[in-house]
């Protein structure tokens, strides 16, 4: 058995729900989008901000090294006029280190690897022969040139950077050159650590080796990093960005190359620092949306009533399409929008339809099909509308005289014929606010409102002289009995009323048939008995 689910939500409920829902995916998808975009700018803004850095400290430490060359480029033009002169060796040593603070000691060393001067003096080194990698490539090299991060002779990490010192005949004298030192105090620490942001970002400087050559951690100066950039790419590009992982923490790098070191200079910030103030971004785009999804949401449902009223008004309706004046209850909704109008006037229409559809049922429940005259039902019907309205009246029995006899002879298709005759006679002869019914099979009642006694005998005359004169193909002539009582609204129920006028239908019957007989007398009229 299939059970009848009834929807328990209506129109406007599912209209609210849906632009609240729709409001909420709108905000979260707002949200999510501001997220992702700021996300993304924070990310690319951090990324190019620490290039730049990178690019302004590696721009800064190759202005540096330009001048400390100049500064040794002039020494060794001064000790080419006298090379040999211990006394001027010593005041450009001094004067080299102490006039600024580019270098953390200087030395001229001849040809041999001898050191000549040397400032400060305290190391120690002066006469002694210098056999690092630095001094023997400067020796080799014989040109300007910046060494690798290398130990010293006084066991220190350096950067030696030398220029050549040529005689005035061209002659080969040795080179003068300056050390800086990697983990102690030096001019490239000064340059690198003081100018760092105060936001989390950090610098450090490799070589091409990814040897770290500064880094605010000093233990950290002198291992080998991790590769930021391949080699390719340092060749490529002198400066760049990548989102890089370091000690399982993601971080966003800029870098940047020194072109005369080649060294690389790399300034990085945490992504989780970078994205910190997203959170208090997304709060503050919240907080200004709020306001404007609950006003956008008041507005829905306000529109949402509109929308559904005048449909749950039909709807309402339309389970009453069978009550009196529903059509004019239907027709005063207002229904401001297409979709409503065409509801209520396709409800108007079917009411229209149903009703009169109703009306034909009503009217094929209480007439008889064969003869179109009301049956029983329609009689009881008319029976209480007299009732209800006091309406007196006087009822004629009617009978078919030997009707069974027709039947048996002719057949009960030319049975049915008789009565349809009968039934033809009988409306032809009422007036026009008499009712006919046929009570069944070959009898029938008329019902006469307003009607005396006597007038109705009269009329019951009529309709038997009509239907005994009348000719039946294959029956020939027929006859009626006819019984007749009265009724009024004081006396006796209806149903005596009936009975009476039933009783006298057979007393017409005994009587010899096709005569009319008034309940409570004898026969009035008698004819041929067939």
């Amino acid at each position: 058995m299939l059970m009848r689910i009834r929807p328990k939500t209506d129109l406007r409920t599912l209209i609210a729900l849906l632009a609240i829902t729709s409001i909420v995916i709108t905000l979260a998808n707002t949200l999510y989008a501001t997220w992702r975009v700021q996300r993304m700018v924070l990310i690319e803004s951090t990324l190019e901000a620490n290039r730049a850095y990178a690019t302004k400290l590696a721009a800064t430490t190759e202005v540096f090294f330009q001048l400390a060359q100049s500064q040794l480029h002039y020494s060794a033009t001064q000790l080419g006029k006298d090379f040999d002169n211990p006394e001027l060796a010593q005041q450009e040593v001094n004067r080299l280190r102490e006039q600024t603070n580019s270098f953390n000691s200087v030395a001229v060393v001849d040809t041999n690897g001898i050191v000549k001067a040397i400032s400060p003096e305290s190391l120690m080194l002066k006469g002694m022969q210098l056999t690092s990698q630095a001094s023997r490539e400067a020796l080799a090299q014989r040109q300007p040139m910046v060494s690798k991060p290398t130990i010293s002779a006084a066991n220190n990490l350096i950067v030696f950077v030398s220029w050549p010192i040529w005689s005035n005949e061209g002659r080969y004298l040795g080179y003068v050159g300056g050390t800086i030192y990697l983990k102690k105090k030096s001019i490239l620490n000064a340059l690198l650590g003081e100018q760092f942001y105060r936001d989390g970002t950090r610098v450090y400087v490799l070589d091409r080796n990814n040897q770290v050559l500064y880094h605010q951690n000093s233990q950290l100066i002198g291992k080998i990093a991790p590769e930021i950039v391949s080699e390719r790419q340092r060749n490529e590009s002198t400066n760049g960005e990548v989102q890089v992982k370091e000690e399982d923490t993601a971080k966003l790098a800029g870098y940047a190359i020194v072109p005369t070191t080649g060294w690389m200079v790399v300034a990085l910030k945490p992504t989780d620092v970078t994205l910190q103030p997203l959170s208090g971004l997304l709060l503050k785009v919240l907080k200004n949306s709020v306001p404007f999804a609950l006003l956008t949401l008041i507005m829905a449902v306000i529109f949402a009533r509109l929308i559904a009223l005048p449909l749950w008004q039909l709807a309402r309706k339309a389970s009453q399409m069978d009550t009196q004046g529903v059509s004019g209850e239907i027709g005063g909704i207002h229904a401001w929008y297409f979709e409503a109008a065409q509801v209520k006037r396709a409800l108007l229409t079917g009411i229209g339809l149903v009703q009169d559809k109703i009306g034909r049922l009503k009217s094929e429940v209480q007439t008889d099909p064969m003869t179109s005259l009301l049956n029983r039902r329609g009689l009881s019907a008319v029976l209480d509308y007299f009732e209800t309205m006091r309406q007196p009246f006087a009822v004629l029995a009617l009978d078919i005289d030997h009707f069974k006899r027709v039947n048996d002879n002719f057949g009960h298709d030319v049975g049915d014929e008789v009565i349809k005759q009968v039934a033809r006679t009988l409306r032809n002869s009422a007036r026009q606010t008499d009712v006919v019914c046929r009570n069944g099979g070959e009898e029938f009642l008329m019902l006469l409102p307003a009607t005396s006694t006597e007038e109705a005998r009269v009329i019951a005359e009529r309709v038997r002289t009509s239907i005994a004169e009348s000719w039946i193909d294959h029956v020939g002539h027929i006859t009626l009995s006819v019984g007749i009582a009265h009724w009024e609204a004081d006396n006796e129920p209806q149903d005596v009323s009936l009975k009476q006028a039933d009783a006298a239908l057979y007393q017409a019957k005994n009587a010899g048939r096709n005569c009319v007989m008034i309940a409570g007398q004898d026969a009035l009229v008698s004819s041929i008995t067939r």
